[in-house]
């Protein structure tokens, strides 16, 4: 087995990337307060074409030393926005006729497996807070919840982990 080069992987160059045709999707931090976690945000983001990260509420914002430290460039690929209040994200999001979806343990939920997104359908997901979650303002707005089964004792995983897994899931059912 042969591990890759760089140049094997074919990167693409920042001006490249921002031409490429992005996947319909975008992603709302609801007040994500690790700027570790933010940039990590940045970095699935880049990896998977997303269109643009909202970031709202107390989440940090670029240019920022510990986002760049997880983000490594991808703040300067990724489209993003800050907007105070993640409800009015939310609400311009449906008004665009995007279905928005909550990454939270409510009900009725959707667990992640069961969650097959259409082609043309434009989609959002909200990310929350590392201790709270996505705030009750943001929930009693979304179209529905989407829940990763957990089966440990802690039923929670690092906001960071979270987006990657949903990020892939969505990537993946696409490509079927």
């Amino acid at each position: 087995m042969q591990k890759l080069s760089m140049s094997d992987l074919h990167r693409l160059a920042v001006e490249d990337y921002k031409k490429v045709e992005k996947n319909p999707v975008t992603i709302i931090l609801d007040n994500v307060r690790s700027l570790n976690n933010v940039g990590a945000a940045f970095r699935t983001s880049d990896a998977f074409l997303v269109e643009k990260i909202y970031l709202c509420g107390i989440t940090g914002t670029p240019p920022d030393r510990e986002i760049n430290k997880t983000a490594l460039g991808a703040t300067e690929t990724v489209t993003w926005e800050y907007h105070e209040l993640s409800e009015n994200v939310v609400k311009r999001l449906k008004t665009d006729g995007y279905k928005v979806y909550a990454i939270e343990q409510a009900q009725p939920k959707i667990y992640l497996q069961d969650f097959m997104p259409n082609e043309p359908d434009k989609i959002a997901f909200v990310f929350g807070n590392e201790v709270s979650g996505v705030s009750q303002e943001v929930m009693n707005l979304v179209d529905a919840s989407i829940e990763i089964p957990q089966f440990g004792t802690k039923h929670s995983l690092n906001v960071s982990v979270t987006i990657g897994i949903v990020l892939w899931h969505y990537i993946n059912a696409l490509w079927r």
